[in-house]
């Protein structure tokens, strides 16, 4: 049996369960049992579409003529209620429809879409972008910890050591800092039970080091395992009949849905989903685009139904570094851009709605020439969800240097 000894420590942050797998004994905390703090707290998902999503097929301008004249091969045709067409939202803005488990959520007033939305920071690099977006500072590259650590350090104290989860093998940008926050790898065969030589070993492993911060790092690691072990065990089925695609996307939402129904106090979990750098066979209604975006829609879909009632106090919300060139280039894909949309699922939204102002597609409306504009910065969006959703006291604190209007103008939470 092999164990990794990798443990990665930010400032009191720790990621732990540097396995080769996750322990099953993990994946079977989905019960639910009393919360630490003695209340169902209110849960942020964010999920991360690493490689710059390609947010005009995702969410379709249709009333836009010059969509279709960007885009003479992979545009979505304007919906005509067939299956191979556009999905009408409002009348401007249509689903993929690869995206179609979604449009019942949107009718039912459970998601929203915030188009024209970004980073203002110009950059085309996925690396710089990624690293802004995760730190919540545009343009500033010295800031040393993630806006969802430091929301997590703006509430009040936790007794949960599980009150920031990011579902893969080391701790993200996002999470880092001095709030706890824990990595949880997901899926996985390894097994390793309450009590045996090799969780006990790792314990002694941890509680023998010479290093005082790795100690401590141990004992965080290991209360965290604990609070989740000690959730009784239960169906590790989804409830309620969700189907999960069978995806590492997939997975992943089915675990944190585990985590959360396990109600152990967490607030806040990160879930990121790669591969969305379209520059070549993108494609339109068929496609690699396509076939991603079909995975996302029955992945929100299922994490929508498996949590069922618990949903009212689940709010998910997507990001991606930034958007894709307005126009297809030669290989029927798109290129590095700028404006982008979000979209946003689960408690609280007030959805049913197509958010932000468009600017358009005309040439001279168009980011640098050739990209979709930006109306909306980011974290006005997730101020919104941060302050009406989640009551998070000062957003100065989450978002420094940043101007908010903390009546929440948007209007997209209840």
């Amino acid at each position: 049996m092999s164990i990794s000894r990798r443990v990665f420590i930010k400032d009191g942050a720790v990621a732990v369960l540097g396995f080769s797998a996750l322990p099953s004994f993990l994946t079977r905390a989905v019960a639910s049992t009393p919360s630490p703090t003695g209340s169902d707290p209110r849960v942020l998902v964010v999920l991360f579409q690493r490689g710059a999503v390609d947010g005009l097929n995702t969410v379709v301008p249709f009333r836009e003529s010059s969509y279709y004249r960007l885009r003479p091969s992979i545009a979505i045709p304007r919906p005509t209620g067939r299956p191979d067409a556009a999905l009408d939202l409002d009348g401007f803005f249509g689903l993929h429809p690869s995206l179609s488990p979604l449009l019942p959520l949107y009718r039912g007033g459970d998601l929203a879409v915030v188009h024209a939305t970004g980073s203002p920071d110009g950059t085309r690099s996925h690396f710089d972008a990624q690293d802004y977006m995760e730190s919540g500072t545009p343009g500033v590259k010295s800031t040393e910890d993630g806006w969802l650590n430091r929301h997590l350090q703006t509430r009040p104290g936790s007794e949960s050591p599980v009150q920031g989860v990011a579902l893969g093998t080391s701790l993200p940008r996002i999470l880092r800092g001095a709030a706890p926050a824990v990595a949880v790898p997901e899926g996985g065969r390894f097994e390793v039970r309450a009590g045996d030589a090799a969780a006990d070993g790792l314990e002694a492993m941890y509680a023998g080091t010479l290093d005082e911060a790795l100690r401590g790092a141990g004992r965080g690691t290991f209360e965290a395992i604990d609070m989740l072990r000690r959730a009784a065990p239960g169906n590790r089925a989804a409830e309620h009949g969700a189907a999960y695609p069978r995806s590492r996307l997939g997975r992943s939402l089915q675990q944190t849905a585990r985590i959360i129904r396990a109600n152990v106090g967490l607030e806040v979990a990160f879930v990121d989903s790669g591969g969305w750098d379209h520059h070549v066979n993108e494609g339109g209604v068929e496609g690699l685009l396509a076939n991603q975006l079909r995975d996302l829609g029955l992945g929100l879909a299922a994490f929508h139904r498996d949590l069922g009632d618990r949903m009212g106090r689940v709010t998910l919300v997507t990001l991606s570094e930034f958007g894709r060139t307005a126009a297809e280039n030669g290989n029927r894909g798109t290129d590095h851009g700028h404006g982008n949309c979000m979209l946003l699922l689960g408690g609280g939204i007030r959805g049913g709605k197509v958010y932000g102002r468009w600017p358009g597609l005309e040439p001279e409306q168009l980011y640098d020439g050739r990209d979709l504009g930006l109306t909306t910065d980011f974290r006005t969006v997730l101020g919104e969800v941060l302050v009406r959703g989640l009551g998070s006291p000062d957003l100065g604190d989450v978002f420094p240097g940043f101007g908010h209007n903390p009546k929440g103008w948007l209007g997209l939470m209840t």
